[in-house]
């Protein structure tokens, strides 16, 4: 399952992904902004993701956040304890985010054309994390800190 959300400025590739999404037969759970609307405020899409994500027990459930920087996005996301929101650029910052990062939640920012993002998104979704102890041991660095 992939939990969407975007604001005013990540609203309409929001919506060019999630017709991708059924092409491709991936799942996804739509947390809004249902329409496109000029000041709604990119903390609440971050949060609505940012909980889903985190009461997910299957762990196999991603979160996937678009605005216009993408910046916001991040620091709101990572705000919701258990979440490793990551800004992803290219397919190269999508494998590493997942690969070493153990990311659970991918940013876009508005500037990606739809096949573009859509390349970000599979290779993020796709990528599993490497367990590696060095990378285990530096997440759990973060939970700790959490708590």
């Amino acid at each position: 399952m992939i939990f969407i959300g975007a604001d005013h400025r990540g609203f309409d590739l929001k919506e060019q992904l999630k017709q991708r999404f059924l092409t491709e037969m991936l799942e996804y759970f739509d947390c809004g902004n249902m329409q496109k609307e000029d000041g709604d405020d990119f903390p609440d899409f971050a949060f609505a993701v940012g909980k889903q994500v985190a009461i997910s027990e299957s762990g196999k459930d991603f979160g996937l956040l678009l605005c216009g920087s993408g910046e916001g996005m991040t620091i709101a996301a990572n705000k919701v304890k258990g979440i490793r929101a990551a800004l992803c650029n290219d397919e190269d910052d999508a494998r590493a985010a997942r690969n070493d990062s153990d990311a659970n939640i991918l940013v876009l920012n508005e500037r990606h054309d739809i096949d573009n993002a859509m390349r970000i998104v599979k290779t993020f979704i796709s990528t599993p994390f490497s367990g590696e102890e060095r990378f285990v041991r530096r997440i759990k660095k973060i939970s700790d800190y959490e708590n």
